[in-house]
């Protein structure tokens, strides 16, 4: 499928063979939108990303971040605002970008925080988006989704979240503490049910409520040098 011919001051552009494919995750078939050959020129990011001054804003995400080039966010929302509010079934009409950085792992495995070796959501809202651009072409994993095995939550939303809480809160013993290092795979805890793979110049698009982590290898560099590092856009999308 390809997307509209659009062109910005960094000259940048989708790419002519866009191809979108939509799939659910799991057994509570929460939709993913993927995006390979997002856009035709992507490299133009790399060079851009070098010359930014990053930053460790974020008590939760593990590396620093840098505010992504307006062009970028415009090409992303005008894909959004087509595709999305029929895919994510979303109430209302209007896609509002709420954060939109370029990110960076660079924490080193051992130096996570607990909260950082388990799946994570992002919100409770059923109607607030998160996409993650992968501007990187060696193989440092891309995106896995799970179950909460116990609760069998694929995502939490308002009503779940206390009995979510509660749950993991009694199964933090024993064998069940999350291990050193970062998710990837199954653990006592969680079941991976979906994986999508950090492919250079894909978009995926997710509900900010599904439990997902990035797919760390254990093998990773954490190079903080955008052109050598786990370099990704990473943005959240509010519909208004």
């Amino acid at each position: 499928m390809q997307g509209p011919a659009l062109r910005t001051e960094m000259h940048l552009s989708l790419h002519n063979n866009m191809a979108i494919s939509v799939h659910q995750l799991g057994a509570e078939q929460a939709p993913l939108l993927v995006i390979d050959n997002f856009l035709q020129n992507p490299e133009l990011l790399l060079d851009h990303a070098s010359q930014q001054s990053f930053e460790y804003n974020s008590p939760f995400y593990p590396g620093p971040r840098a505010l992504a080039p307006k062009e970028f966010q415009l090409l992303l929302m005008s894909t959004l605002q087509l595709h999305a509010p029929s895919i994510f079934a979303l109430t209302g009409n209007k896609l509002s970008l709420a954060l939109c950085h370029y990110s960076l792992v660079t924490t080193p495995a051992k130096q996570l925080k607990l909260l950082q070796r388990i799946p994570h959501f992002d919100s409770v809202e059923q109607n607030a988006l998160a996409s993650v651009f992968y501007l990187f072409k060696q193989d440092f994993g891309g995106t896995s989704f799970y179950r909460h095995k116990k609760t069998g939550f694929e995502y939490i939303d308002a009503s779940r979240q206390l009995t979510y809480y509660k749950s993991l809160e009694s199964e933090n013993d024993g064998d069940n503490i999350p291990q050193e290092g970062y998710i990837n795979g199954n653990t006592p805890l969680f079941e991976r049910i979906n994986e999508q793979k950090g492919i250079f110049n894909r978009l995926i698009v997710y509900r900010r409520n599904s439990l997902h982590s990035g797919s760390i290898p254990t093998d990773f560099n954490f190079s903080d040098d955008p052109q050598k590092g786990r370099l990704t856009i990473s943005s959240f999308i509010d519909c208004l």
